[in-house]
Parts: structure tokens; C-alpha cells; sequence
């Protein structure tokens, strides 16, 4: 077994290893929580976005995420200008980002043994950005995206693409997660999932 923190992670049993990259792989939460806090006050809703809230709804698409909080506080919101928004400042933050460095020395102790892929919530642009700047983009065989399925997470298909992708079962694949909705989407596409603790405090926009 490989450890992340407390987390036992094992070194058989599966045939491919699909990574979340946000929270999972990397350590971008508090530039995507800033880049969310800066977007949502330039249309007016700051202080709506508390960081335990943001946490819980991480790797889902972020026009998701703003039907949800019009819905949540009445607000009317344009999607997609809020993702264009939010997208641009995380854009302006992100050479901040650093790996974690646990899940990333299990992601190089696996290279060229086991096929890898990233399974990520965000845009292709954003995603294949991020992991330029961590300087692993040559890592993982296959990168999914919010942008390659119709139903982002928590429904299954981003897990199960990248498995097609990869030509491994998904009950023989182990997803590494950070997000309920990421763990609960790996889940429902029949993978081994191992949940990568996420720091919460009580900090809001």
C-alpha cells in the first residue's frame, strides 16, 4: 500500500488509474475559490459563496454550480458569463499551483506500468493549462474533460469515458477523488475509489 496522509492507497488489484486534477492532483482549490469569490462580485453576488460550500460542489462545471446558486439565493445569474468570469481570474492565478506531492509520487511510480488518465470537472483549456504549469502533462495517456460529455459530474461519464478511452473496465480502474461529487460520479461508474481529504475552513467570499 501507498499512504496519502492517512489514506492506504494499493499497489495491485487494479488495471488503470483515473485522477481528479483539482484538489486531487493539485493543489488549486484556493486559486479556483479566489478566481470564484472575484467572478461572482464583479456581477454583484459577493459574500454568497461560503469556501465549505464551494468545496462540496468541486469538479462539477462551473455553469452547474452558478444554476445552483441562483437557485439557492434567487439570484439570476448569467452562467456563462460567470464561467467566462471565473475562468479568466483563476487564468490570472495559476502559477500559483503546486502538485500534492503525495498523489503525485504515486502518479510518477506508476508511469509507464499502468494506463492513467485526468478525469476532470473543468474546461479542456483550463485543465491541459494547469497541468502544463505542474510540468505533468505527459503523464496521464488520455485527459477528460467537462467539455467531451454531456452530463458532467456527479453523473458517471466523465469515469467512464476516460475508461473507454483507456480500453479498461471500469470496475478494474481505481479513481483517486477530493470532491463528493467527483467520489459519488467514480462511484456510480462501478470504480474503486479512494478519497482524497479536502481542508475545510469557514472562510467565504
Amino acid at each position: 500500500m501507498v499512504s496519502i496522509g492517512s489514506i492506504s492507497l494499493p499497489k495491485s488489484g487494479f488495471d488503470a488509474v483515473i485522477f481528479d486534477c483539482d484538489g486531487t492532483l493539485v493543489d488549486s482549490m484556493p486559486a479556483h475559490f479566489d478566481a470564484w469569490c472575484e467572478a461572482l462580485a464583479l456581477y454583484g453576488a459577493g459574500g454568497v459563496f461560503k469556501e465549505d460550500v464551494f468545496l462540496a460542489m468541486g469538479g462539477r462545471p462551473t455553469r452547474d454550480i452558478v444554476v445552483e446558486l441562483n437557485d439557492e439565493y434567487d439570484l439570476h445569474l448569467d452562467p456563462e458569463a460567470v464561467a467566462f468570469a471565473k475562468r479568466e481570474a483563476f487564468l490570472k492565478r495559476i502559477h500559483s499551483i503546486t502538485l500534492i506531492d503525495e498523489v503525485a509520487a504515486f502518479a510518477e511510480s506508476l508511469r509507464g506500468k499502468v494506463p492513467m488518465a485526468i478525469a476532470s470537472g473543468g474546461s479542456r483549456m483550463v485543465v491541459e493549462k494547469t497541468l502544463r504549469v505542474v510540468g505533468v502533462s505527459d503523464w496521464f495517456d488520455e485527459v477528460v474533460t467537462a467539455d467531451d460529455v454531456s452530463e458532467g459530474k456527479p453523473a458517471p461519464d466523465i469515469f467512464l469515458h476516460a475508461a473507454r478511452l483507456l480500453g479498461v473496465l471500469p470496475g478494474r480502474c481505481l479513481a483517486l477523488e477530493d470532491a463528493p461529487s467527483g467520489i459519488l460520479a467514480a462511484q456510480r461508474a462501478g470504480m474503486q475509489v479512494i478519497a482524497v481529504p479536502s481542508p475545510l475552513t469557514s472562510s467565504s467570499c
